[in-house]
């Protein structure tokens, strides 16, 4: 029930270069370390090779679609094979579309704006909030956590077969979970998509970083991502995908870009025509750069070749598992068990301390960079450590002092730039702090915990 499956004798390949590798940070206890990112879930490093070509483009920066001279002629052309780039990264259908937006939030949303009259949604409780909140104005039906890729499956096929057979209708899934890291059944979820007639998005924000994505291949109508996760800067997504309820949908942002035609009408109003084109929800001036880094990216990862790359990061995930389970106090939170295939996030609690405290520790003891809290996942989050669903708590860390019980966990996550020794240095600094406790005196300010000054 995997969605992916390992090819034999892979050759790993070695971490990518990223932005920030030599960065140096102070810690508390004196001295400076090399500064271990292990966030990559939020956002991971932008690649040197992403950096170096948007370096390369900045003096020739020119606005697109509107101007006549060479530089405006050549970020059209700059912009527009970035959308080809994309379309080939993704398998695209020859009539899809590849829009550019802010994020996959945006992207969701955007698709949320351009679901036809009376379209049902199924979206699962596990979701992020970018994929889990934006249906709000349809009719929308939440689905409860499975515990194995199957129940999935049949938890979804048994709503569908529940609805109306005769409305539009969309589901909403992860390909990779941001709390768990876990690969989730896409095919096998597209396939019952489809058999009831609806339609399926996929978001890759976890997936397409780690693993190749391809439309035709999962069977998906959209999928939708962001750059910050796939080694480039910030402020730019894509929704690509099927054409047709995004042509029919009034435009996203209505403005310069998005309309064909403008005339005033005998009555004194203004008529509009709309492109039916990707441009059409694109109005504005788009994020040239940032169409351009999100294809560079595409080709990095396409050029370092995906075995070596999935390959590499099996290795840092069985590494990491492994050092945390020879620490008894720690549970790694898992919805479909430790077989589960995965991509490298992995979340977990420690027995006997405050979450936010030993995120802090980690930083400040030792230059590790992780995530604390319910990491814009409430219900699952939730689910995964048996608390009340309807818990009040915030995506960051709730107000507890440093060695209270609380509704949060860690989330150490890492991709193609992360070094051997990072890895190893988390392993051992979070036996260390199991067993010897932490050097420095914290404390709670504006509901993070720091260290004591």
């Amino acid at each position: 029930m995997s969605v992916f499956t390992a090819a034999a004798d892979q050759s790993v390949c070695a971490p990518l270069a990223v932005l920030g590798r030599d960065v140096t940070v102070p810690l508390v206890t004196g001295g400076e370390v090399t500064y271990a990112a292990l966030d990559y879930a939020a956002s991971a490093p932008a690649l040197q090779r992403v950096w170096d070509d948007v370096a390369a483009y900045a003096p020739y920066y020119g606005s697109v679609h509107r101007g006549a001279g060479y530089l405006s002629q050549l970020s059209t052309d700059l912009f527009e094979n970035a959308r080809a780039t994309v379309a080939r990264f993704l398998g695209c259908r020859a009539d899809d579309q590849v829009v550019f937006t802010r994020s996959t939030t945006d992207s969701l949303n955007l698709l949320a704006r351009a679901l036809p009259a009376g379209c049902q949604v199924f979206v699962f409780e596990t979701e992020h909030h970018a994929s889990l909140l934006p249906w709000q104005d349809a009719k929308v039906t939440y689905l409860n956590a499975p515990r194995t890729p199957r129940q999935a499956v049949e938890t979804l096929e048994r709503a569908l077969a529940d609805r109306d057979p005769h409305g539009p209708a969309l589901v909403c899934v992860t390909g990779a979970s941001n709390v768990t890291g876990e690969l989730w059944p896409v095919r096998e979820l597209a396939a019952a998509a489809h058999a009831h007639g609806a339609r399926i998005v996929l978001d890759a924000a976890q997936l397409a970083p780690h693993h190749p994505v391809d439309v035709r291949d999962l069977d998906v109508d959209w999928v939708a991502f962001s750059g910050h996760k796939l080694y480039a800067p910030f402020g730019s997504g894509v929704l690509a995908g099927r054409a047709d309820w995004l042509r029919a949908a009034e435009p996203y942002l209505a403005g310069g870009g998005a309309s064909r035609k403008v005339t005033r009408r005998p009555d004194g109003g203004v008529a509009v025509e709309w492109h039916e084109s990707a441009a059409r929800h694109e109005a504005g001036s788009p994020n040239v750069i940032g169409a351009y880094s999100i294809a560079s990216a595409c080709k990095a990862l396409t050029e370092a070749g995906w075995d070596g790359l999935v390959a590499r990061e099996r290795q840092l995930i069985a590494r990491v598992r492994a050092g945390l389970a020879e620490v008894p106090q720690v549970k790694v939170l898992s919805l479909f068990g430790d077989d589960a295939p995965r991509v490298g996030v992995i979340s977990f609690v420690v027995e006997g301390w405050n979450s936010s405290h030993f995120a802090a520790a980690l930083s400040a003891e030792y230059g590790i960079g992780v995530r604390d809290g319910l990491f814009c996942a409430h219900p699952l989050v939730r689910t995964l450590l048996g608390s009340d669903p309807q818990t009040q708590g915030e995506c960051g860390a709730p107000e507890a002092a440093p060695g209270e019980k609380s509704l949060n966990a860690i989330r150490v996550s890492f991709g193609a730039g992360t070094p051997d020794e990072h890895v190893e240095r988390f392993v051992n600094a979070v036996r260390e702090l199991v067993t010897e406790g932490a050097k420095w005196t914290y404390r709670t300010e504006d509901g993070r915990c720091v260290p004591a000054v």
